[in-house]
């Protein structure tokens, strides 16, 4: 009796050990230009993929040409509004900074602050008017204004059947002259994910 309690015991107890051990998160480190989906969802990979192929789109299209024909400079280009009207939470901040990053390294525009940054730097003039020497002050109303202002919205579509999920991502564009509000270029890329659902819940 005392035997098969033991053994019940051990039993117990290795069952709990390997439940506890099955609870440690195991974590490995991956390269950050790995493409990693667990989910379905958009993602970090998604942003970036995205951004590459519209600026280079927006890039080699007819109006920069022609702005470079009566131009001694690059164009500016300044980031607008950019709307998530998708029904997932997207952090629009990291897509625009995507963005902002793929077009100023093209080399082939100069970029403005957005406005949000534009608030910050005038605060610090603010305070230099205050607190620093006239000589180090740096000066006001010697903004750099924008020629060409980018903007875009991302909507979303979910259908599921037969334990499948396809998730799709349409993303909108465009690029809009400010003085005259043409808009010169209008692009748009589709995202298409299936997701395969587990037959098992946990």
């Amino acid at each position: 009796m005392r035997r098969s309690l033991q053994l019940l015991s051990s039993l117990v107890l290795g069952f709990l050990l390997v439940g506890c051990a099955s609870q440690t998160p195991q974590v490995g480190r991956v390269s950050p230009d790995k493409t990693i989906d667990l989910t379905g969802k958009w993602n970090d990979s998604d942003s970036k993929r995205v951004s590459e192929k519209m600026v280079s789109s927006a890039l080699n299209q007819r109006w920069l040409q022609e702005w470079q024909n009566n131009h001694q400079r690059p164009p500016r280009v300044i980031i607008g509004q950019f709307r998530n009207k998708s029904s997932e939470h997207i952090d629009m901040e990291t897509w625009t900074k995507d963005i902002e990053r793929q077009l100023i390294n093209s080399g082939r525009v100069d970029f403005v602050a957005m406005s949000e940054e534009r608030e910050a730097t005038r605060a610090e003039q603010r305070d230099q008017e205050k607190f620093s020497t006239r000589q180090s002050q740096s000066a006001i109303a010697q903004e750099t204004g924008a020629d060409y202002m980018m903007s875009g919205y991302m909507n979303s579509q979910i259908q599921r059947a037969g334990g499948q999920e396809v998730r799709a991502y349409q993303v909108h564009m465009q690029l809009i002259d400010i003085e005259t509000q043409e808009k010169v270029w209008i692009g748009s890329k589709d995202i298409k994910k299936r997701v395969e659902q587990s037959q098992y819940s946990y």
